[in-house]
């Protein structure tokens, strides 16, 4: 027989992993990484969000825009090891891996993962930082709601001026699509600068704004979708 554990245990879980990745290596400091090549005038960029706990690594190219790959998921560290439990994997299909192991060390603000050097971004707080799931379209009236306990997710990360969004199956491990770019929250408005998208890299350069305001732990975030149509979606705090 099927057995489903309560949303209270899996949230439980979900903070346990978290705190996992700050007790075992206080060093490895959260934050944004970026490592860039440059091949005649394209450049390549390396990303990766490092949370305490959580690890999104990213992959695109400029000049043409390019999306490359996007995985991530809860990380442990072990004997100079990170080893990340994949929640997602945008190469899934090909790869089939539910396991990344990444060698690292730090210098100062560099991070080196399999030899290769990323530069941390400036801390930059603001107010919607964290990590939010796709609650249910606006306005609350009550209804049901997608989270953690629902294997089909949409997670958005925010995190020293950056934003990410990633939808994905974590049972079948499908992949939906991702976006993400740098972003500014001011006085009830957020905006988004697109610099990578799995579905249009046309997208690539596109302002969005939006209004938004924070009801305990919900973000409601109102506006227009790409169709000029109006959009109201709740996220709730993960």
């Amino acid at each position: 027989m099927k057995t489903t554990k309560s949303k209270p245990f899996k949230a439980a879980v979900f903070v346990l992993l978290m705190m996992t990745g700050i007790q075992l290596q206080a060093q490895l400091v959260p934050g944004i990484y970026t490592s860039t090549t440059l091949e005649g005038s394209q450049k390549t960029i390396h990303s990766i969000t490092l949370g305490s706990g959580y690890l999104v690594y990213n992959i695109y190219r400029e000049n043409p825009p390019e999306f490359i790959s996007s995985w991530g998921g809860f990380y442990t560290i072990s004997d100079k090891k990170v080893s990340v439990s994949l929640e997602f994997n945008s190469s899934f299909e090909t790869d089939q891996l539910k396991q990344k192991e990444l060698n690292y060390s730090m210098e100062n603000q560099e991070l080196l993962i399999n030899d290769m050097r990323f530069d941390k971004s400036v801390s930059s707080e603001q107010a919607l930082d964290g990590y939010w799931l796709f609650a249910t379209r606006g306005p609350d009236t009550g209804q049901e709601r997608r989270g953690d306990d629902r294997p089909r997710k949409t997670l958005k990360v925010l995190m020293d001026g950056s934003f990410q969004w990633i939808a994905y199956h974590t049972e079948s491990f499908k992949f939906m699509g991702t976006g993400g770019g740098s972003y500014t929250a001011d006085s009830g408005t957020y905006t988004e600068h697109i610099e990578f998208f799995s579905r249009d890299n046309t997208r690539v350069g596109a302002q969005l704004q939006f209004q938004y305001s924070l009801k305990g732990n919900d973000w409601h975030h109102t506006g227009e979708n790409s169709r000029g149509e109006p959009m109201y979606e709740i996220w709730s705090k993960r």
